[in-house]
């Protein structure tokens, strides 16, 4: 059962420790992998038969998590606002000026660096976005899910699964229909952004270690993305900057990593000079951003180090500083140049025509869902590897189908793979189309899940006693009348408690009724009538705990309430009512 926000633990379970985690100020070495075995970062099931899958992310992981959430929540919500204003922009009288705006050259001829403001966007800027895809990789490997084999597997194959069969499906459309086979990668990957910015919004009450999975599958896949730009997509190669380029991102390794060197002000000019060789090189700039984010230490600095914050390590604080411009600036103005697509009833028409548009919308919404849920059935199936006891094939089958909005990196690849602006132009818009129906379908089933946790986290939080303990863990209590339960509750708070007692408070050995110590009527005293086997006054009707010859043994009786025993005064006898031992 899951709490809202993947608090899926019972009280009584103890939080697992992270097996990669360090203290404040711990050191180790990047790459290096974490001690420890077993279910310390919760992969391997309790009964140790297989990994639990999607297991609950350590107190570390769930706080960057978060931050990420967070700030892709909003980023995804301006998104989704440029990718508006592009598409009114593109259709209205706005379009002229629009075009106008961006064919704009403007830059340093001298470096090869006169752009246009779409290609500055896609080129330039959008190099911010794949900066922080970087870091993100780099900390899921060292300290995060995939730090691990076992824990990796899954999300992996899921992501290669996820790639490999929207890429079959454009091929299959393209090879029956004579289309242009430049396109297999555009239904690829997957947009972080606005995947995150819908699952925040749609699944709140959804299991934490969901949000995980879909975080580390959106990262490979666009890792996956980014090799195939680097390889298929790189026409001609400038060996002389492309040298250039590999020296400078060592100079930076150097800087950053074995002296340490701290100031943001030699690290920007030289992660400028990278990427501008990088771009002359011919290999797609963006590449630069993915490999100086690679390069960034994500261990916590050791004390005396010279770091401000100790808790943190400095890729945690780069991304910090950087996420927001990425999520709220970079990947919005790419989209706002890159989505201007016209919408019309004829170009919708044509692109329902065009065997590459068509491809694309079947790679992204059948693709992706079939991709990645084989993939994960196949993993669970044939391996140890398991789903968590909290999950059902339900809520792999909603982040599968959202996984197929593929937007940032889907129209990048675009831009390279086609040359004709005719094809170009439909093939975007099929991928805002695929992606619309995909995002509608995974709202629908992840709404539909998100309702269910819901319906569980009140039945595990229901306290209709009001003492501040939920009913679920209550197991006797919680089916008496509430009345009954509230006076109960409150006669236990009066009571003294003594330690060791597994039922909660009892009568303190020297007052009360039924008390060893003054003897009375009913106490088990062979001086007075009601004792042994001759049933006197009051002999099972007090609210002590000895009933019989031994009034003082803690076992006899209950201390939740009163309790009556045989009316022959024998020590033994089905006790009445619940809660009895």
């Amino acid at each position: 059962m899951a709490a809202p926000h993947g608090d899926d633990r019972s009280p009584e379970q103890p939080a697992p420790s992270h097996e990669g985690a360090e203290a404040p100020g711990a050191t180790a070495p990047d790459g290096a992998d974490a001690a420890g075995a077993g279910s310390a970062d919760g992969t391997d099931s309790p009964d140790g038969t297989g990994t639990a899958l999607f297991a609950r992310p350590s107190a570390r992981e769930r706080r960057l998590l978060t931050d990420a959430l967070r700030t892709e929540t909003v980023g995804g919500t301006v998104l989704l606002v440029a990718t508006v204003v592009a598409l009114l922009c593109a259709n209205t009288p706005l379009s002229h000026l629009y075009e106008t705006v961006r064919s704009f050259h403007f830059g340093i001829p001298a470096l090869g660096l006169d752009l246009s403001v779409e290609h500055w966007a896609s080129d330039g800027i959008l190099t911010v976005f794949f900066f922080v895809a970087g870091i993100e990789l780099k900390r899921e490997l060292t300290v995060g899910e995939l730090r691990r084999p076992a824990a990796a597997a899954l999300p992996v194959v899921a992501a290669v699964c996820g790639m490999a069969v929207p890429a079959l499906c454009y091929v299959a459309v393209n090879l029956a229909g004579g289309g242009q086979m430049h396109g297999w990668a555009v239904p690829m990957a997957t947009d972080i952004a606005f995947a995150l910015g819908v699952l925040a919004v749609i699944g709140t009450n959804l299991p934490s270690g969901l949000r995980a999975f879909l975080l580390t599958l959106a990262i490979v896949d666009d890792l996956g993305a980014i090799l195939v730009i680097a390889v298929f997509y790189t026409s001609t190669l400038n060996w002389a900057a492309f040298a250039g380029a590999v020296v400078g991102l060592i100079v930076f390794r150097v800087l950053h990593v074995n002296l340490r060197v701290r100031g943001w002000y030699l690290y920007v000019p030289l992660g400028v000079v990278i990427w501008a060789l990088a771009y002359n090189s011919g290999v797609h700039a963006t590449i630069a951003g993915v490999a100086m984010g690679l390069m960034l230490r994500v261990r916590p600095d050791r004390p005396g180090s010279g770091a401000g914050d100790t808790g943190s390590s400095p890729a945690e604080r780069v991304e910090h500083l950087v996420r927001p411009l990425s999520a709220g600036f970079a990947v919005p103005v790419f989209a706002l140049f890159a989505a201007g697509v016209g919408v019309s009833g004829s170009a919708l028409a044509e692109t329902f025509r065009q065997p590459e548009a068509l491809g694309v919308m079947l790679g992204l919404f059948a693709g992706k869902f079939l991709g990645v849920f084989g993939g994960t059935y196949l993993t669970a199936r044939f391996t140890r590897a398991r789903l968590g006891s909290d999950l059902a094939w339900a809520d792999i089958a909603g982040v599968a189908m959202l996984a197929g909005i593929g937007f940032t990196v889907s129209l990048l690849v675009t831009e390279l793979a086609f040359t004709d602006a005719g094809v170009t132009e439909h093939t975007k818009a099929a991928v805002l189309l695929g992606s619309l129906f995909a995002a509608a379908v995974a709202c629908v089933l992840l709404k539909l899940r998100d309702a269910k946790y819901r319906r569980l986290w009140e039945e595990e939080t229901r306290d209709e006693d009001a003492d501040g303990v939920a009913d679920i863990d209550q197991p006797v209590d919680h089916a008496l009348r509430p009345t009954e339960a509230a006076r109960r509750a409150a006669e236990a708070m009066r009571r003294p408690v003594r330690p060791g007692t597994p039922h909660g408070p009892v009568p303190d050995s020297d007052s009360g009724p039924g008390s060893s110590s003054e003897p009375g009527p009913g106490s088990g005293s062979s001086s007075e009538p009601g004792s042994g086997s001759k049933p006197g006054p009051g002999s099972g009707t007090g609210t002590g705990t000895g009933t019989g010859p031994s009034s003082g043994d803690p076992t006899r009786g209950s201390a939740d309430g009163p309790s009556r025993g045989p009316s022959d005064g024998s020590p033994d006898g089905p006790p009445e009512g619940p809660g009895r031992t």
